[in-house]
This record gives C-alpha cells, structure tokens and sequence, in this order.
C-alpha cells in the first residue's frame, strides 16, 4: 500500500482549527455551568416563587354586604347568588375566538370587549358580563373546552326583595366609578367593586361594607381551578334596622301607584318614620345587575323624575294646611280668640283687587273652628292681613318652615319662608301688602316638603314637640348585638300654648268629623281622625270664569291636592302627610289615601287603638 507524505501546512492548519473549536465548546460549557449555577443557586428563591405561582393563583372574594331590616325585623334587603363570567387574558390564547363563541349567547359589544381585555393586566381576572341566567351559564359550560381563561365566580349580589318599594331611602348601590376609587385609596376596593351610590346604601356603606376574603388555588394550563390550597372566608357586614313598616309601606306605594306625589308618616311620640314614598318610584335591583347606558338614559331623564325623592326634595306652596300656621300665629299675637268672628262674602277687597274665597258664594259669619273646618280663605286673609308677613314668617320657623328637619337622607330641602328683608334681598324688591294675603292661605312665595308638613301635624298633635325624623333605628351584628341605637332628638318647641294648641286641634278634629267639614272623606268608623285639607296652586287664575272652568285646565297645570292628618285625636299614634300632584282638592284627592293609610295601621296595632 502506496501513502502519499503527509503536508506539514496543512497539519498546522487543522491543529489550529481544532484547537479553536476545543476552546469554543470548553467557553461554552462555562457558561452554561456559570448561567445553570446562577438560576439554581443565586436565584432559587425567585424562581421557585415564580414556579409557584405558574400553578396557584390567589383569588379575592367579594365581601357580603349587611341585611337591611324593617322596624319588625323582617328582611327587606340581602344578598342572593349571582353567577358573574370572567377572563384571565393569559391564559386565553384566541380572544377573537373566544368573542365569537360567547356573542352567540350574551349582547357584548365587540370593541369594548377586546379594548378591555386588551388593556388590562394579563395576569388579572377580569369581569366581562355579570348576573348570567341559567340558560347563559349552561351554554358557557357546553363550550368549556374552546373557551380557555374563561370562568365563573358566585358571587354576592344586593337583593332588593319587595323591588321597589322603599327605594327612595334605601337607595341602590353600583359599580365603583373611577372618581371614587381615587378619592377611596386604601380603603381596599377595586375597579369592578360594588358601592352605595344613593340612599341607606351611600350613607351606611362602611357599616354595610363587608370584609373581602381570598382563596389560593391550584390552576391548570388553562386557568381552570383544580383545587383550593388556602382560604380566609369573607365577613358579612353589620346590619341596619330601619323605623318602617314593611307592611304600611306597601298600602302606601299602593295607594300612590300611577300618580305623581309623596307620603310622610311618623310616629309622634318619637318622630321615627313608619313609611315614606315618593312616587313615581325605580327598582333599585336594576343597579345591582346588569344596567346598560340605554336604561340608565331612560331613568334619568324621564320627565316624571323619578329618581326625586318628592317626599324631601319636593317644594310645594303648602295651600291651606299654612291656616294653622295663621290661626297659631292669630291666636299668640291676641288677633283672635274663640269668639271672634268676621263675615265672609266669597271676596276680601284690598284696594281695587278682590281675593276670592274657595266658596263662591261665602261662608257668612265665621269664627276661628268655623274657618278652620271649612278652609274659610276669607276669615284667615283678614287675619294674615292685620297680622303682617313678618309676624307670619316668625311663626312658620316655629314650625319648621325654611329651614331642614335635619333628616339623615342627603339632599333634604328647606322650603322658603318670606318676609320683607327676604324679598328685598332676593328679588331687590320691597314687600306688597296683597301679598300678604296670599301667604296667609300657604300661597305666595311659601314652598313646604312634604316631610316638613308631615312635622308640622306631627308636632300638633302630640302637643307641641318638633321631633327630628329618623328612618335609623338601630345598627347590629349577625347574632343581634346592638352597635347603635338612634334615640329621639327633639328640635324644638311649637311657638303655641298648649290652651291656643288645643282651640286648633279641636277644630282639626272639625275639619274631619263635622258635617261641613272639607276633610270627611278622612272618616273611619271607630277611629276619630283630626286633619287639614289644602291646595297648592300650580297657575294663578285670575278671573272667576277661569275658576268655573278649572277642569278643563291642561293636567300640567292643576293644582296640587294637600291632605294631613293625626289618629287617634285623643292619643294620637300616627300622623300623615300626602300630597298629590295635579290632584286638584286634598279632601277629594289626598283624604282618602291617607284614611287608607290611617285604616292600615290600625289593622296591624290594634291594642294602641283608643
């Protein structure tokens, strides 16, 4: 065998080349040591969190929110399940695709999906449809397996159990916004989080506001839960117990269904509220669910509002009900006694104006009881004329006019009270003498809420004392144990003796029980009921024609129909205002709601009828 010599060049070259590569693999391999050396020795820690969390998650649950109680312990507002869907964008690997499936079943905006989803923490669950029907759930199940980092939470969701009623104190709660998250740092909340926006809820929240809890799970590839490492449960929140009665309440709301008004009833030895409605009404239970733009937009902006708490945000001229402002104020001056009595014709002449009395025709002579129970607007034009409209407005303070009972609802209004200095500082104008005359009767500039005409009657009848209402009556735990007990607060006196108070519920118990008196549909066999009727212009009629032709008038533009009242008139128990817009005379329109009302109570606490 033949071999050829070997090439000295080329030998050198491949040593060379050999040598290159040895050196190349021994760096590498250094480095790969130092890199494995680095992870599983300096970072163990890290890593081995990291690894952790790759298969656990931790998950918050929402808290449970305090029970709402009526004055006899009865569930008024609780919780109930809700089956909320969720989107952990990790662990969803096809978002067009997922959308695709899951619109088949639930109305989603597209855009707004994706930009969610797009936008948020990848590692963060997000809500995307909350309060899923049976029907809903089922159909997500079925499709389980092509819907990765898609899951269900049952959660807690507020539960408003007779809908509607009540609402107005209540209120609702909603979906932190994110003013309120910011003005809410470290208060534990979140974007997604339920929160009182109105009513009991906003003014209790963190005594409704429950406690969070959290779960550690272990999770798949997908994100589906495979089993719960480590759990601190959520705590409940306290609980209110209100002063109503679920069962007034609901004869109340059904006695104004369908009109537009309010109703105040109290207690008038506490001035607790045993009801109060405003109507028309909203049901609370939409807030807590699903609630799209289009029917916030429709709420809102309904023209019948609502939304409004008539009961206290409600400014009305009082009408007639102001007489016992003016017969108090006749009396404690010495304008008027029992016997005084004046004539009415049907006008009262001042200047070249005539002011017309309700009755065409006249009352003829007419005392203090007599005018009191037939709403005589004559006898009371003469006495607010010869008393003035600076005696008139100390008087209405007296009895809570202008000013805010000072209930815990927010957004209460005080009404107006006129006088000289009031006019020139408000209207740059000095005050007329007709129209005094005018705000004798509760017209003019004088605006009443029906909670303050509910404290006006409230306080004649239990002979004198203006209580502060209060819907609060007490706060407690889930076993009972009370936190907070709200105690009566009185504030003030009636500017009346208690001789002068009693000549004007004697005729109060006229207006109802008297055979001419404007207040008799009030009546109740069995129950002596003592009121005042009244009407609150809308328009000023300015002729006796348009007067004849007031039903013809548009609806707009009728009057208000006035109608308070206590019961029993010897020991008085309940006291109640109603108002009915464009209702036209409380003794037709207002009078039998609040018998009904009055009828109802006794139904229910026999043993403190007289």
């Amino acid at each position: 065998m033949k071999f050829e010599s070997y090439n000295p060049l080329l030998i050198e070259h491949l040593k060379r080349k050999i040598t290159f590569f040895l050196f190349v693999i021994i760096i590498s391999f250094g480095v790969l040591i130092l890199r494995i050396w680095h992870l599983q020795i300096l970072q163990k820690d890290v890593l081995q969190t990291l690894s952790e969390n790759n298969r656990t998650k931790k998950v918050l649950q929402s808290d449970y929110r305090g029970k709402i109680f009526d004055t006899n312990n009865r569930v008024i507002v609780d919780i109930r399940s809700s089956f909320n869907l969720y989107i952990t964008p990790e662990n969803a690997n096809d978002i067009k695709g997922i959308y695709k499936i899951i619109s088949q079943r639930l109305s989603m905006d597209e855009k707004e999906f994706h930009q969610t989803v797009k936008t948020a923490p990848s590692y963060k669950d997000i809500l995307i449809e909350r309060d899923l029907s049976r029907e809903d759930v089922a159909f997500i199940e079925e499709h389980k397996i092509d819907l990765p980092g898609i899951f269900f939470k049952v959660e807690p969701l507020r539960n408003y159990r007779e809908d509607n009623l009540a609402a107005h104190i209540l209120g609702y709660v909603g979906e932190i916004s994110k003013t309120q998250l910011a003005a809410a740092k470290n208060s534990g909340y979140q974007q997604g989080d339920y929160i009182g926006q109105y009513g009991l809820e906003k003014i209790y929240e963190n005594t409704l506001r429950g406690k969070k809890g959290s779960k550690e799970i272990e999770v798949d590839a997908s994100g589906r839960e495979l089993k719960i490492l480590h759990q601190v449960f959520p705590k409940q929140g306290q609980n209110l117990v209100l002063t109503i009665d679920v069962e007034i309440q609901k004869i109340v709301e059904k006695l104004l269904l369908g009109k537009e008004g309010a109703v105040a009833v109290l207690d008038p030895n506490s001035g607790a509220i045993l009801a109060m409605s405003s109507s028309p009404s909203f049901d609370p239970n939409l807030f807590a669910g699903k609630f799209s733009k289009t029917a916030w937009n429709a709420l809102s902006y309904d023209k019948l509002h609502p939304l409004q708490n008539r009961a206290i945000q409600g400014q009305y001229a009082p009408g007639s009900v102001y007489k016992i402002i003016t017969a108090a104020a006749g009396l404690g001056e010495g304008m008027v006694d029992e016997k005084f009595t004046t004539v009415c014709k049907g006008k009262f002449k001042l200047g070249n104006r005539n002011y017309r009395c309700w009755r065409k025709g006249g009352h003829g002579e007419v005392n203090l009881h007599k005018a009191m129970v037939q709403s005589c607007d004559v006898f009371f034009y003469e006495l607010g004329y010869r008393l003035g409209i600076d005696a008139l407005a100390r008087y209405a303070y007296g009895f809570g006019f202008g000013q805010k009972a000072g209930f815990e609802l927010p957004g209460e209004k005080k009404g107006l009270v006129p006088s000289k200095n009031w006019k020139i500082e408000n209207r740059n104008e000095p005050w007329y003498p007709g129209e005094t005359i005018s705000a004798s009767i509760g017209q003019s500039y004088n605006l009443a809420t029906p909670l303050q005409m509910a404290n006006l009657i409230n306080a004649v009848a239990n002979g004198g004392t203006l209580w502060k209402p209060f819907v609060l009556k007490k706060i407690i735990t889930n076993d009972g144990t009370v936190i907070k007990k709200t105690s009566p607060q009185i504030l003030k006196k009636l500017p009346v003796s208690e001789e002068h108070l009693n000549i004007i519920r004697k005729a109060l118990s006229g207006v109802v029980v008297e055979k001419r008196g404007t207040g008799y549909r009030a009546r109740i066999p069995g129950i002596t009921v003592s009121g005042k009727t009244g009407t609150s212009q809308v328009i000023q009629l300015k002729s006796d024609e348009e007067e004849e032709e007031k039903e013809e008038i548009p609806y707009e533009f009728r009057d208000h129909a006035w109608f308070v009242a206590f019961a029993p008139s010897e020991n008085p128990q309940i006291a109640v205002s109603v108002i009915i817009e464009h209702g036209g005379h409380g003794g037709s329109a207002s009078a039998p709601v609040a018998r009904e009302i009055i009828k109802k109570y006794f139904q229910l606490y026999p043993l403190k009828n007289v």
